[in-house]
């Protein structure tokens, strides 16, 4: 019987060594997985840090968001698998046991602190943008601060709604947010390219009010006086939204200057 050697790395100055806990495929474009958190480690949910592998000359890193809450004992993510990049063509062949490199300074704008009070919060996602909105759902911290959290993810195909099983439920299983989530927290997948219960692209459920109907209940338009947003996913779906929300009378909020909705632009091109 085959037995695999987990993969361990050189230690680095730059950077902190963390073993893999676990990974999961969720298809063959798409996988998660999760590391041990060093004890030094700190962030704030829906915050990115660098993760990484050797490479020729100099370890070769991408900025992931935590997938996880700010308060867990592992720091979980999302990625895509890209069969030829430098780091993803490598990072999906990993196993429990192995070992990645993380950066010690995590960042972000997508974070609470950087938007305005408010009554409901939008959460749009596409791909692998789900993963700092998965952190914040996860995060009792937000229940408190919201009374509605709608989270909606808008993917191509069925097999791409990650974590789906967990959302639906509304994160029934969750021993610190399960109770508020089952009344405040809302999860709305969509498709594009596949038959599904709802179809189209985020602005479309926004436009035809579609995105407004129980049991979000409230005004069926958004509205810049209650509601904030946090965008992440492709480019295209944050440039189009971010100008209508712009158009309506929201303003991009930061760390610095919270506003009404935000962006991390740091994975915009």
């Amino acid at each position: 019987m085959y037995v695999r050697t987990p993969q361990l790395i050189p230690d680095h100055p730059a950077f902190a060594t963390s073993d893999v806990r676990w990974v999961r495929h969720w298809n063959e474009h798409l996988f998660s997985f999760a590391i041990s958190r060093p004890a030094s480690f700190r962030f704030r949910s829906g915050e990115f840090v660098m993760i990484g592998l050797p490479g020729e000359a100099r370890p070769l890193m991408r900025a992931y968001s935590i997938a996880s809450p700010a308060y867990a004992d592992e720091l979980e993510f999302l990625s895509i698998k890209v069969p030829d990049g430098p780091l993803t063509g490598r990072l999906q062949t990993i196993h429990a046991g192995d070992q990645v490199y993380l950066g010690r300074k995590p960042t972000g704008t997508l974070v609470c602190d950087a938007l305005l009070p408010g009554s409901r919060l939008f959460l749009f996602s596409t791909g692998t943008g789900l993963a700092p909105f998965l952190s914040l759902a996860r995060d009792p911290d937000i229940y408190d601060r919201f009374a509605q959290i709608i989270l909606v993810h808008c993917v191509r195909r069925v097999s791409d709604l990650a974590y789906r099983d967990e959302l639906t439920a509304q994160l029934a299983g969750d021993p610190l947010v399960g109770d508020q989530a089952l009344l405040q927290f809302h999860y709305i997948p969509t498709c594009t390219r596949e038959p599904f219960h709802t179809s189209g692209r985020i602005g479309a459920l926004i436009e035809d009010a579609r995105l407004f109907g129980p049991p979000i209940g409230g005004t069926r338009a958004l509205d810049p006086a209650t509601d904030r947003v946090m965008l992440c996913g492709s480019t295209g779906m944050i440039r189009d939204l971010g100008a209508m929300l712009e158009s309506i009378g929201f303003d991009e909020g930061s760390n610095a200057n919270p506003g009404r909705f935000v962006i991390e632009r740091a994975f915009v091109d």
